[in-house]
């Protein structure tokens, strides 16, 4: 898949959320979008997925424009191009199982969905990935309750059920604990390397961009200002993406378990920090 953003930007009334954005992705990476809050991350990543219009500039995979895309054509991008957000946006009062066969809707169709008809190839699909994802125990729970790092795992599983070319998740794990962080961050990296799909992935700290990600992407102020290789990002760079001072300290971005228990005295569950520098 030949991924080619030129000059994509995004304006909502006078103010610019995305301004020129130029990618190139001509092979299979694992790519981490990292800045502040307002940086204009999760706007490109609607935008890619056309969830959101763009203003002006170009989108193309492998030749197709996908700005142009309508009615149908703009329903299979949307299938080849699975989104995973933060809220996990699952159906609480249904099973897992049935959350993840949801991923085959635009293939059957909502009313068949809606009744809960799908076909018996479905539901092995449903629980094979579910297993991969380490969760097919819990496959005739309510979603509802699954702890967060699961349900974000049974959102990945409803996600691989569209058969996607590319994945996108818009910080998949800013609302979760260190321990299920890394679970999520560990499957999204798994299934880069095991089934070849480009993952863009929103995130906010440093740490996890270096660890999982083969390419970081550092958005400020709606710009793309670093573009390379993870090894790359270094405490300089991370200053300029989050336009933070000489007191910049990398380690208040962290959602290791080590570094998370050093800044509070002991172990801790608690959320991932945001940079707010």
């Amino acid at each position: 898949m030949l991924v080619k953003i030129k000059s994509l930007t995004k304006r909502f009334g006078a103010a610019t959320a995305v301004d020129r954005a130029t990618i190139l992705v001509d092979r299979p990476q694992m790519i981490g979008i990292i800045g502040r809050s307002g940086a204009g991350k999760s706007t490109l990543l609607r935008m890619i997925n056309r969830l959101t219009d763009a203003t002006s500039g170009e989108l193309s995979v492998d030749g197709v424009d996908v700005l142009a895309l309508r009615g149908k054509a703009l329903r299979l991008w949307r299938r080849d191009c699975a989104m995973i957000f933060q809220q996990f946006n699952l159906v609480p009062r249904l099973d897992v199982v049935t959350n993840v066969m949801l991923g085959r809707v635009s293939d059957h169709g909502a009313l068949r969905s809606m009744f809960n008809i799908f076909p018996d190839e479905d539901i092995h699909d449903a629980v094979r990935t579910l297993e991969r994802l380490g969760i097919a125990e819990h496959a005739l729970k309510r979603a509802e309750a699954l702890s967060g790092g699961q349900q974000q795992r049974v959102a990945i599983a409803r996600a691989l059920m569209q058969r996607p070319r590319m994945l996108l998740a818009d910080e998949p794990i800013a609302s979760l604990d260190p321990m299920n962080a890394q679970a999520v961050m560990g499957a999204l990296r798994k299934i880069h390397d095991e089934d070849g799909l480009t993952v863009m992935c929103n995130l906010h700290t440093l740490d996890t961009a270096r660890r999982y990600c083969d390419r970081v992407i550092g958005m400020r102020d709606g710009r793309i200002v670093f573009d390379g290789p993870a090894s790359a990002l270094t405490e300089t760079a991370a200053r300029e993406i989050y336009g933070a001072g000489a007191d910049f300290s990398e380690s208040a971005t962290s959602t290791s378990l080590s570094a998370l228990a050093a800044r509070t005295g002991g172990p801790s569950a608690a959320a991932p920090a945001r940079v707010r520098a």
